[in-house]
């Protein structure tokens, strides 16, 4: 259809068409919005407006355009988005019928909307969510949020493990002599043992968050650390109990048993009600530090906002660079864009980044092999426009529980005596190990740890290596992750295709163990004794693979260097910046089943290499030196100590 009457909004929207990319068509959403809100009732733009929106939310094969355009539509005036929008919130397609839904709460009030989003909010599930958003900003919705009758408990504080004890007075003082810093990860269970490591989405970044919060507490300037996230309802007090200077651990109680992490949008509000509850108990908190757009760190932001709290977010290119690789490689198009955004809200979470770090006081980014082209590209941040406060902070670890696990797996291998968890670690691997036929148990470990998750790479690594002679050949191979006695959907479906692969009922007999998921101090036992073997049941020599589509950065991986394994990652992100080629590891693309059994068996090689000593100390002092907790902790410090005194200069 040709329009012969030119208009910024048509000249906007052939941008969105005509874009290099997907992410910039996604800025140009935006631009369209303002354009069209602009136009107004201008009578000699309106219809045309009207008729090109209407074509592009027509047209299938540009579903990308299709969705600019309901974002578009949805500003323009009542008579606009009554015949465009509000149709939609009743479509069988469900990207439209989603976006019509969000698009709406930016809007004023259109009456005939309102039933169907009432329609849709029973509906439930992410669509439910944004049109319960969108009737909350109507003001239709009485959401009460000073209520707790609706099946939450109050937070409550679990127990650190220095403090289990501790009722002393000393609890009422509320440490105003430093920093209190909140920390946030929704989806996980959280406490200071660690003890649900790999379970569901608990995975490397509770462990960051458990050593960070220690860490940071001994730095000078920060008196209390609160690590938010997910309650499992376990020994835990009341929030009061947290004003003491120290780390703690806050649980937010979710109705329901655990659910994955793409399935908890329709919680926004109870979590909203659950962090504002919990940070007023807590006392004054200085900085919120937030790290994804999921829906924690929505409910959180709103709160922050709400109370005055400045808040630090970690910039992670995600969903970002996902986009960009699917549509590099041709596997997301424009006619599928629809399908992909609806399963995984792509736009929505591109957009609701942008919102978080516009509103944080200081970005924090990972280092990345291409960090500034990555900024510019993906992210569309200018790093040296100066108009932005970022700083480039590596993650970092723990190294006191690594070297305490490499001395005393030495210790028992030579026969002497260890303490009790570590001999008890080892009993539980060495189990494991004598389920393998006498035939394999000479054989080095291959070990992968993590959440078995299809980002992860679980079931792929399974695949490449069952698929490889000389990868079966050469080694068993060691799964940790997952709760295999009651798994959750994510792990169910990594589970079916680990014994599509290799049946569970005969996996130990080809070499393959599942272990489930383990507390981080059996875990770091576990890579000590990989690396060293266990006398009669594993050879000497193993490495550790991360067969992961994506690792911004990568704890397991530095853990498993720092135990001095060899290691495999993913050649884009994070480990590029730290993993040397053909020296401490190999960098490849795992999504290549070959590339991957290839890695598999190039690492062994290099782990049997006679230099193999030598570089497993210099991957261990590399990590000690650069990617220290400690390194991390004092860097943070110092952006939330800026980030605070900025906050009180504005505000007197």
């Amino acid at each position: 259809m040709t329009h012969t009457l030119a208009t910024p909004t048509l000249g906007i929207l052939d941008a969105v068409r005509r874009a290099p990319s997907f992410l910039d068509a996604i800025d140009f959403i935006d631009p369209l919005v303002a354009s069209v809100r602009d136009e107004g009732d201008d009578a000699n733009h309106v219809d045309t407006t009207t008729a090109a929106l209407r074509e592009a939310i027509d047209d299938g094969t540009d579903q990308l355009t299709a969705i600019a355009a309901v974002h578009a539509a949805a500003a323009g005036g009542a008579a606009m988005a009554e015949a465009l929008v509000v149709p939609l919130l009743t479509s069988p397609v469900a990207h439209l019928r989603e976006h019509a839904a969000w698009a709406l709460r930016s809007s004023a009030l259109r009456a005939g909307a309102v039933a169907p989003l009432r329609g849709l909010m029973e509906e439930g599930g992410f669509v439910g969510m944004l049109a319960e958003a969108t009737l909350e900003a109507w003001g239709l919705v009485e959401l009460n949020e000073d209520d707790e009758d609706d099946g939450l408990d109050p937070p409550g504080v679990r127990p650190s493990e220095s403090d289990e004890s501790d009722e002393s007075d000393d609890s009422t003082d509320s440490g105003r002599d430093g920093l209190t810093v909140a920390q946030l990860f929704l989806h996980a269970d959280i406490d200071g043992s660690l003890r649900n490591a790999g379970k569901g989405d608990t995975g490397g970044i509770a462990t960051l968050l458990v050593h960070l919060g220690d860490a940071l507490v001994a730095e000078p300037g920060v008196s209390r650390v609160l690590t938010l996230s997910r309650s499992h309802r376990h020994g835990e007090r009341g929030p009061g109990d947290c004003l003491a200077p120290g780390h703690h651990y806050l649980g937010l109680p979710l109705p329901g048993p655990p659910r994955p992490s793409a399935d908890t949008w329709p919680m926004r509000v109870g979590i909203r009600r659950g962090l504002r509850q919990a940070l007023l108990a807590a006392g004054p908190v200085d900085v919120l530090h937030l790290r994804m757009a999921d829906v924690g760190s929505w409910a959180a932001s709103e709160v922050a906002k709400e109370l005055g709290i400045p808040t630090v977010l970690t910039l992670a290119p995600d969903p970002h660079a996902l986009i960009a690789a699917r549509e590099a490689s041709g596997a997301l198009t424009r006619a599928t864009f629809g399908a992909a955004d609806h399963a995984e809200h792509l736009v929505f979470r591109v957009r609701l980044l942008r919102d978080l770090a516009d509103q944080a006081a200081h970005l924090v980014a990972f280092p990345r092999p291409r960090l500034d082209r990555d900024l510019r590209e993906l992210l569309h941040l200018d790093p040296d426009a100066g108009d932005r406060s970022l700083t480039v902070v590596p993650e970092g670890i723990d190294l006191a529980p690594i070297d305490r696990a490499a001395r005393e797996v030495a210790d028992a291998t030579r026969g002497h005596a260890v303490p009790t968890a570590t001999g008890r670690a080892l009993a539980e691997l060495d189990a494991l190990l004598g389920t393998l036929p006498p035939e394999r148990r000479n054989l080095p470990l291959v070990v992968t740890v993590g959440r078995l998750h299809r980002v992860k790479g679980m079931a792929t690594l399974v695949e490449a290596w069952a698929s490889d002679p000389a990868a079966v050949q050469g080694s068993n191979l060691l799964v940790v992750g997952g709760d295999l006695d009651d798994p959750t959907s994510d792990e169910a479906e990594q589970l079916s295709r680990i014994c599509t692969s290799v049946a569970r009922v005969d996996a130990a007999d080809r070499g393959l163990l599942l272990a489930g998921h383990r507390p981080n101090g059996v875990v770091a036992t576990w890579l000590a004794a990989v690396r060293l073997g266990r006398p009669g049941l594993s050879g000497p020599g193993g490495i550790y693979v991360s067969a992961s589509l994506k690792e911004e950065f990568g704890i397991a991986i530095l853990e498993a260097m720092a135990s001095g394994l060899v290691v495999v990652t993913p050649r884009e992100g994070g480990p590029a910046t730290y993993v040397e080629q053909g020296v401490t590891g190999l960098l490849i693309d795992t999504t290549s089943p070959t590339a991957l059994s290839g890695a598999v068996v190039a690492a062994l090689e290099l782990a049997a290499a006679p230099d193999a000593a030598a570089r497993a100390d210099h991957a261990r002092s590399r990590v000690a030196k650069e990617f220290g907790i400690a390194t991390m902790a004092s860097s943070l410090a110092a952006i939330y100590s800026e980030v605070s005194r900025d906050a009180s200069r504005h505000q007197s």
